[in-house]
Order: structure tokens, then sequence, then C-alpha cells
């Protein structure tokens, strides 16, 4: 029974991966003019969102597989909303970049997730500014600008894209800490995709309309139902599989998977679309910035333990508390995911995944007990 769920457990990790890299790579090859040549994010973005808020209506409205969570008007209105604003406008700008950079300069762009996050948590007051925080931040953007200067193909409009993408992220995640879960608020993926899709579909409409409907009026380029369908369904299929990794293994293990996942879309990134070409300086870069992340997520757990308490305490309670505990730290790291293709974000104090491109919705403290309930049923 023990080689089986370890073989399950692997099996599950696996799929996550390949589900986040067939994500990201697959929204590069539609909206890349050298290949599907449908260079309109947006709408690629609200196909998604259209999508998993059918779904999630679905399951919860009439297959009744989770309920509902208590959604007042107040709630909704400033709490769902401000978050789903910021979520749109992160993957709005993310799936843009792909139209300027590669994708392996995306994945390494997105090294500067912590940084963002950090300094917003810090500026919203929900973390403070701490001497070894800070050399790991500077650390990460040492390694981004050295990653950057070696970049061959290097586009000022695409890097925008993608640093404002990451910032709005960041946006999203401290939100989410401020306004969901001090409002004791707790949503699963379901709930989340129910409530936060429909808005962001909403706030995606007016640019769509102003920016891409009159181009697509006049254009000549191709759209394949069964293309565009399939691309949802893997993105929608990556938040599940989230959920189900974060229940049989734990946030360390799944941000351990996240970084080998970056490298493995990296090198195939060069495979798949030969004009991406990886530099000498891009990967010492790359893998200083890395060594940022590594650090600080080992302060953070090293933090998280050390404030346990451990004596007097029930076993399940410090369970319990471990596992609020792991999944604040994931959160961050998987908000890069549904359509930017998994954002490296991360924070102790903010919540975080993506995007995204992958983009999970998983904004809960209680994600990693759910999970592992859901995984063990499921199983």
């Amino acid at each position: 029974m023990v080689g089986k769920q370890l073989l399950l457990t692997y099996l599950y990790l696996l799929v996550y991966i390949l589900l986040s890299s067939g994500v990201i790579l697959y929204n590069k090859w539609v909206l890349s003019p050298k290949y599907f040549n449908f260079p309109y994010p947006i709408t690629l973005t609200m196909i998604h969102m259209g999508f998993s808020g059918a779904v999630a209506f679905f399951l919860i409205r009439v297959m009744k597989v989770v309920s509902p969570v208590k959604m007042t008007f107040e709630i909704y209105a400033t709490c769902v909303i401000p978050i789903s604003a910021f979520f749109a406008a992160s993957l709005w700008f993310g799936n843009t970049a792909y139209l300027h950079i590669s994708v392996a300069f995306i994945q390494m762009l997105k090294a500067l997730m912590p940084v963002a996050t950090f300094l917003v948590a810090v500026v919203c007051g929900t973390d403070k500014l701490r001497c070894d925080v800070f050399l790991n931040m500077l650390l990460v953007s040492v390694g981004v600008v050295i990653s950057s200067y070696g970049e061959i193909h290097f586009n000022v409009v695409g890097t925008l894209y993608q640093v404002t993408g990451i910032f709005a992220e960041a946006l999203r995640l401290v939100l989410t800490q401020v306004l969901l879960q001090k409002k004791g608020l707790t949503l699963n993926p379901i709930t989340s995709l129910y409530y936060i899709a429909p808005c962001s579909f909403v706030f995606l409409f007016v640019p769509w309309y102003l920016l891409e409907k009159p181009g697509m009026e006049i254009s000549q380029n191709q759209f394949s139902f069964w293309i565009f369908f399939s691309n949802a369904v893997c993105a929608l299929a990556l938040n599940f599989s989230i959920f189900l990794v974060i229940g049989r293994t734990g946030a360390v293990t799944i941000r351990v998977a996240g970084v080998l996942k970056d490298w493995i879309l990296i090198a195939l990134s060069t495979v798949i679309f030969p004009e991406s070409v990886i530099t000498g300086l891009n990967i010492i870069g790359y893998a200083i910035a890395l060594c940022g992340v590594v650090m600080y997520n080992y302060l953070k757990i090293r933090e998280g333990r050390a404030s346990q308490p451990t004596e007097g305490i029930p076993e399940r309670v410090k369970d319990l508390k471990t596992e609020k505990r792991s999944s604040d730290l994931f959160a961050a790291n998987v908000g890069n995911n549904s359509n930017n293709g998994g954002k490296n974000g991360w924070n102790g104090s903010a919540s975080d995944s993506n995007a995204d491109e992958e983009a999970p919705l998983i904004p809960s403290l209680r994600m990693s007990h759910l999970g592992r309930q859901l995984s063990g049923h499921t199983a």
C-alpha cells in the first residue's frame, strides 16, 4: 500500500509538471505569429475564464460536488471584485508578453515574483522589511538583470508587459490575504473559479472591446474550436492537478517540483521554438536568481517552524497548523500559472499561483488540509 501511494504521488507530480509546462508552451504556440498566429491574448484569456467559470458553475449548481460559500454583496464588492481585477490584469499582461519575448526569458523574468510580492506586502503593511530578506531580494534582482543583459532577442515592450503582469499578480496575492483571509472566507479551487472567473471575464471585456475586437473583425486569423477548447481544458486541469498535488505532498515538495519544471520548460522551449536562444549569461543570471529564491524559501520555512509551539499541543493540531503554514507558503508560488504558465511568486505573508498561463486560484489558508481530503477520496 505504501508503494502504491508513493507511486500515485509521483504520478500526480508528473501530471502537474506536464500540465504546467504544456499550458505555457500551448499558449505560446497559439499566440505566436510564427505558429498558429492568433495574436489576441485578451481573447485567449477570456476563453479560459469563461470556460472555467462555466465548469465551476456546473460542478457547484448542477453536480453539487461542493457547496458555495456564504457570499454577501459586501464581501463580493469589497473583496472578490478588486481581486478579480488584478487577476485579470496579471493574465492579460502575462499572456501579451508571449507575443514579444521567448518562453525561456519569460520564465527567467518570473523569478522577480518574490521581489514584487515582498515589496507590495511591505507597502501594504502585511510584511516587515528585514535585512536578510532584503539581501535575498537583491540577489534575485541582480540575477534577473544579468539574465536580461544576456538575452539576445531582448524586447523592451515584452519585458514591460511581463513585469507589469508580475506586479499585478503580487497585488492580487496581497489583496487575497488582506481582504479574503482576514474575513475568514475559505475558497477551494472550484469555488474560487465560480466567483472570480466570471468577474475577471467582465473586466477583460472592456480592453478586449477596445483593443482586440476591431482587429478581429478585419483580420483573416483562423479560429479552431478544438484548439481553443483543448487549451482551456488544459488550463482548467492544471488548477485541479495543483490541488491534488498539495494534498498528497505539501507546499515544499511542489515548490521543488516547480523549480524542476522551470528548468525543463526552459530547455523544452528552445527545442519546440528554435528561435529561442539561451546564452551563458541567461543561465548564470537565472541560477543566481534561483539561489535567492531557495534561500528565501528556506528562511520562511524555518521561521514558520520556529513559530510553532512544541509542547502541550496535540499532534493533530500541530499538523493542521503546519498545513496552514505550508499552504500559505505555497499559494504565492503557483499563482504564476493558468494563462501565464506558473508565476513563480511566493511570500510567507501573502498567499499565492499562475499563472499564469496556469494561474491557479487557490487563496485559502486551509488548502493543504482540504487537498488531502479530496485527494484521499479520489485515490
